[in-house]
Formats: C-alpha cells, structure tokens, sequence
C-alpha cells in the first residue's frame, strides 16, 4: 500500500512505510514517481516533505538573489559552479539527503574526488554526493528548526567548510556566515554588517530595500 501527498506541485507517493535507511530514502526521492523541484529531506532516520508555498519576498527573491550573485561570482573567476535549489545534495557519512537552498561546488573538489555526481535512469546527473564547498539555506516559517537546528547539526557531521543561514522574515535580514570548527559551526564575525567567506575569498552583506511598488528588495553586496 502506498500514501500520497498532493500538493500544488503534484502528487508526493508516499510508501506504505517511511524510509528508515539513507539508502532507501535515496531510491525513494529519485523515482519516476516523485515530481521535480519536490523538497524532500532525510538525516539519520528523519524524513521529511515540504510542500508548503514558498514566501514571495523572504524566501523565494532572497534564495534566487544569492544564487545569482554567487553563479555571477564562480563563473567570472571560474572556481566552481552553483547549484540552485532543487538538486539533491547527499553525504555518506553524516547520514543526510537534502535539497539545499543552492550549493556551491569547487572544480577542485570535482577534480579530486570530494563531491561525485549520480546519472539518473534516463539522462544526465539527478544528485551530488560528497562534501560541497558552500551551502545556503534560507529560513521559513516551517524550516526553522529543520535550517537552524537539524541541517546546522548534519552539514557540520558532512564537513562542508561553510553554511550560508538567512532569516529575512524581519525588517532586517539575518544573514549569517557560519564557518566549520572542530566542534561545530561558528558565526563569521561582521564589520559593519560584513562577513568574510573564507571559500570564496570575499566579504558579503545582505541589505534590505525597497521596489517601486514599496514592497521588499534584497541585494548581496560584495567586497
């Protein structure tokens, strides 16, 4: 017997039981059966689906601006590739299966083996494997423990250097650069709102305005 989820995205099949195994979680998100761009997760034997309507401005322009800077950012000085949200990001060891808000990968960590890519059943690669350079989630109303809390915990155990975490609900955006240390993530210290990407070998901050329709604007700025 199988559940299923509809949402405006489609319709989430859900089997008799919850995958309880990473190896069954990743059979399971990378069927035919599940729709593209579905948010599904796993860490150690926690599983979930988000199916909610992402917030225009706090979370979908804020997602698709830091995407775009960093893609910018990569391409120009050719250091590696940003993925936007909807890729499949899994580490072995940490135990975890994600959709990250977007990713960043470094040729290098292609080139010696750190991340992989999985080809799907029909055409191209459907997933990464390994430790990323940089990740980005963003925070929502029904994320919040899962970004602050349970990905915080499962990145650190993968071994990405840095986790990008924003909150932009309020009216000034919490943007925070989180950089690993023997135990656990630390907060990138900031200079007048700036913080220093150790990956990238840049400083960045988040700063909130206005559109034309006095509805809420975000930009990355970079030094």
């Amino acid at each position: 017997m199988t559940f299923t989820l509809t949402h405006p995205g489609g319709k989430v099949p859900l089997p008799a039981s919850l995958p309880t195994t990473l190896a069954e979680f990743r059979e399971w998100a990378q069927s035919e059966e599940i729709p593209e761009k579905t948010r599904l997760g796993f860490y150690k034997t926690e599983v979930w689906v988000d199916m909610s309507n992402e917030q225009l401005y706090s979370h979908a322009l804020v997602k698709s601006i830091i995407q775009t800077t960093l893609t910018t950012i990569t391409r120009a000085e050719r250091t590696g590739i940003c993925f936007p949200d909807g890729v499949l990001l899994t580490n072995l060891e940490a135990n975890v299966s994600n959709n990250p808000d977007a990713l960043f990968v470094s040729y290098a960590a292609l080139k010696d083996g750190r991340v992989t890519r999985t080809e799907g059943a029909r055409d191209g690669y459907v997933e990464i494997v390994g430790t990323p350079d940089l990740v980005v989630e963003v925070v929502s109303s029904g994320s919040v423990r899962k970004d602050t809390v349970v990905l915080r915990e499962a990145y650190w155990e993968a071994g990405i250097p840095e986790y990008w975490l924003v909150d932009a609900r309020a009216e000034n955006p919490n943007f925070r650069i989180l950089k690993s240390t023997p135990s656990g993530y630390a907060e990138t210290r900031k200079v007048a709102g700036w913080q220093k990407s150790a990956v990238l070998g840049k400083s960045f901050r988040l700063v909130r305005g206005s559109d034309p329709l006095g509805d809420p604007e975000f930009t990355l700025e970079v030094k």
